[in-house]
């Protein structure tokens, strides 16, 4: 794990975030900044800025740290829109942003031209000595009305299409349930629902499921699914759910009451998983998470 300077006091929160996850990006893919540089086409010294806060990065470059630490770009990238307004609302005369270099290109090439003015992300003191157009998609400085609503527009795009995605998995599992439900009423003699001396359960009780756990072909399975990438975050349930809270108790983390809810105890243990494991701590379980329980 890479020993990272204290970031700037003054740096925006907003813009912190981002920088942080970039750092814990890095630090899980393992390169060294001259190997990053190889792999995105920003230079080394480019990343030491945009890693020590100094520098804001691109959205080329933050797609392409997104690609190489294995998380997700439009989550990232929303950070990026996030972090973008922060840094126009609070810096002025920062420097104009590096276009991509080869492993040979001079770091004075950063300094030249305005070819790369249509994409700097710095405040109106910076584009105009440079001579770039202050309505390019990363200027940063004073934005108008226009600008800062296409902005505005795209952010919530963006958190709108994640709010969609959970409404749709949650009214999935609802009607599976439903459904579930009805048939086993329809299976219910006639006489037995007339009877008061057969208990029912109460439809509104919390549901549990079993932890069957067994070792097959070097994998952990728990009896209640079998997937190895399907996403699960806090606020979502069902089998999936379950499946992964009896794979973290086995593992030695408590994540609460085995009832196929992802709630805030099932995201802390998966926090500590991911930590145990050297994997990105956000309390999501993806492809990598579910690797590191079904070992």
């Amino acid at each position: 794990m890479s020993r990272w300077k204290v970031l700037p006091g003054e740096l925006d929160p907003r813009v912190r975030q981002l920088v942080v996850r970039l750092r814990r990006l890095k630090d899980h893919s393992g390169l060294s900044l001259r190997q990053l540089a190889a792999k995105t086409g920003y230079s080394a010294s480019s990343w030491e800025r945009y890693l020590g806060g100094r520098s804001l990065p691109p959205r080329e470059a933050v797609e392409a740290m997104a690609r190489i630490g294995g998380d997700d770009p439009t989550r990232l990238l929303a950070l990026h829109e996030v972090a973008a307004e922060a840094w126009g609302e609070g810096r002025t005369g920062t420097s104009a942003p590096e276009r991509p270099e080869g492993p040979e290109a001079p770091e004075a090439s950063e300094a030249t031209g305005t070819a790369g003015a249509a994409h700097t992300v710095d405040v109106a003191g910076a584009l105009q000595a440079a001579g770039a157009d202050d309505t390019g998609p990363y200027n940063l400085s004073a934005p108008n009305e226009e600008t800062r609503h296409g902005r505005s527009l795209r952010v919530a795009l963006v958190a709108g299409s994640v709010a969609l995605v959970l409404a749709v998995s949650s009214a999935v599992l609802l009607a599976v349930r439903l459904s579930d439900g009805d048939s086993r009423a329809s299976a219910t003699p006639l006489g037995s629902a007339t009877s008061s001396a057969s208990p029912s359960p109460s439809p509104s009780g919390p549901r549990t499921y079993a932890c069957e756990v067994e070792r097959i072909d070097g994998r952990w399975y728990a009896g209640n699914s079998r997937t190895r990438d399907a996403v699960l975050a806090e606020g979502l349930a069902g089998p999936e759910v379950a499946e992964a809270q009896c794979l973290l108790r086995r593992a030695g983390f408590a994540p609460g009451v085995v009832d196929g809810i992802f709630g805030p105890h099932t995201k802390s243990a998966v926090e500590q998983l991911q930590k145990q494991a050297g994997l990105v701590v956000d309390g999501i379980i993806g492809r990598h998470t579910w690797g590191a329980l079904r070992r």
